[in-house]
């Protein structure tokens, strides 16, 4: 859906594929050159593997299905390079690696983080300014910072709920994590410590 802020019309854009309905649409991410990706998770997961990720560029009218097995398809978002899809897989508690060829297709995409335990699994997700990963883990009621290896640097723990959904960078310098709870319906904030040496990776970061 579209929504024009100043007149508050809202359209849709993008009602179907090729004529099949999407499953339900979930996150989504703009890249550098306004190429928006978005997941479409609707009921999936284990028992039901056929989540998807699209690609749509608008000036081409081009929407093109990057992925079509995941089990729960949810937040993503592109390294800053642009070379891979970070893509968090909620009902198998995980965090999968989409490597993009230069034509834009997934190639050997792979497990990149697996998380245990919890009501849910990993929602939304955010990029650092060293392609490290922020982890939204609802269901936990923590985001976990990770660095380019994969490896926790950092965990925050909600004060408020269980529900941290989604995440993105803001503030002066680049180093304020906002966080929306669902459980409470707030939305916390926790400014990172320089001893970390991240910050947000400006455009690119994404709840």
């Amino acid at each position: 859906m579209q929504l024009d802020p100043g007149s508050g019309q809202v359209k849709p854009v993008l009602r179907d594929c090729d004529t099949e309905g999407f499953k339900g649409c979930n996150d989504l991410h703009f890249g550098a050159d306004g190429a928006l990706y978005f997941t479409d998770q609707g009921q999936t997961g284990l028992q039901d593997p056929t989540g998807r990720v699209y690609r749509w560029r608008m000036e081409r009218d081009e929407l093109v299905c990057l992925i079509d097995k995941v089990p729960s398809p949810n937040g993503l978002v592109l390294d800053s390079n642009e070379h891979q899809l970070f893509l968090a897989v909620t009902r198998a508690n995980a965090i999968w690696r989409l490597p993009l060829s230069p034509a834009g297709r997934v190639n050997k995409a792979g497990l990149f983080l697996q998380f245990s335990g919890g009501r849910a699994g990993p929602d939304g997700l955010a990029l650092t300014s060293d392609n490290g990963v922020v982890v939204c883990q609802t269901g936990m009621g923590l985001v976990w910072v990770h660095d380019a290896l994969g490896r926790a640097i950092a965990v925050i723990r909600s004060p408020s709920g269980l529900g941290t959904t989604n995440c993105a960078f803001g503030g002066r310098d680049g180093r304020t994590l906002y966080i929306t709870e669902s459980d409470s319906g707030t939305i916390l904030k926790a400014d990172l410590p320089p001893q970390l040496n991240i910050c947000g990776a400006g455009l690119f970061s994404h709840a």
